[in-house]
């Protein structure tokens, strides 16, 4: 289990925060498989600070989501903090985290995300604006470099950022420009894990219990971070508890079983989403896709799934035999 600053995560299994994907219903059926401790969506500092609605809608949640962490994207550290309270007025998240990965060229274009990798003024004002300011634990998320995997700069930031009062930090294996293509460099992180005392957290091609245990062994992580091996995949996280206790090996999951609980993650997106939004059928859709993938005769539900008007036309072909 891992303590970050003086919280108790109960855990050190983690629901990265996936912007478009990790709302409400999907955290609802990663805890009802085993996730412990999840993260809202990425959150925009200045959508946040214009009172967008749709940007506080990812804050919705509920008793049962509990305990969660929140992550602000941002680049001018005044609007960083005004968000980060915003966040904190609407919402009661364990963690704050920074986001400092974010490789996305808008996001790059913006002086956020992962450039601020390459702009340690702008990120460290940024951490002296918020660390004694929003009253929780601050985290960041981070590369292994901008262009190119650059240890020494990455272990002096981290270090650096401890000395501000960052309580953990993830490190995504590969440097922003790779994107989330090519080999983890699992060296760089264990590096940056070497050279601090706060908690490191490994992230990166955590597809699998073996994956996930391949991250543990080869960096000396405190914790893992689960993203696009949650997608349409919520089993991971009791399947990487299990294996990591007792060696395990996960079961295949049947056809059936998927089908049962992509339709209950449907149907909690019917219950906690405005099914009006624009865009709503192609969420549902691609949620359906996640689950289908790899089933017998995929191709043919995913056409049928792709050609669907709505949710009950998507539940009715999902669940056929």
């Amino acid at each position: 289990m891992l303590n970050i600053g003086t919280f108790d995560t109960g855990t050190n299994i983690f629901l990265a925060p996936l912007a478009g994907c990790t709302d409400l219903p999907f955290r609802l059926i990663a805890r009802e498989h085993g996730a412990r401790f999840c993260f809202y969506e990425m959150l925009d500092a200045n959508s946040i600070t214009h009172n967008r609605r749709q940007s506080f809608e990812i804050l919705n949640t509920t008793k049962e989501d509990s305990p969660i962490a929140a992550q602000v994207l941002g680049a001018e550290p005044e609007i960083v903090l005004e968000a980060s309270l915003k966040i904190l007025e609407r919402s009661r998240p364990a963690i704050l985290d920074l986001n400092c990965a974010c490789p996305a060229k808008k996001v790059i274009k913006k002086k956020a995300g992962a450039h601020l990798l390459r702009d340690t003024s702008r990120l460290y004002a940024i951490l002296k604006k918020i660390v004694p300011s929003v009253g929780i634990p601050v985290t960041m998320k981070i590369r292994t470099g901008f262009d190119a995997t650059d240890a020494r700069h990455i272990v002096t930031l981290a270090r650096h950022c401890q000395d501000l009062g960052v309580a953990a930090i993830s490190v995504h294996g590969r440097f922003a420009r790779q994107g989330y293509a090519g080999d983890v460099d699992y060296e760089c992180i264990r590096k940056i894990k070497e050279s601090v005392r706060i908690p490191v957290i490994g992230s990166g091609n955590v597809f699998s219990p073996q994956l996930a245990k391949k991250m543990f062994d080869e960096t000396g992580c405190d914790g893992i971070m689960v993203a696009r091996g949650a997608l349409g995949n919520p089993w991971i996280f009791g399947q990487i508890e299990r294996y990591l206790k007792d060696g395990s090996l996960p079961k295949e999951i049947g056809a059936d079983e998927k089908k049962s609980v992509l339709k209950r993650h449907l149907e909690y997106l019917k219950q906690y989403r405005n099914m009006s939004r624009k865009g709503t059928t192609g969420f549902m859709r691609k949620i359906a896709m996640w689950y289908l993938k790899g089933l017998p005769q995929a191709s043919r539900i995913r056409e049928k799934v792709m050609r669907a008007s709505g949710y009950d036309e998507i539940i009715r072909i999902s669940s056929a035999d």
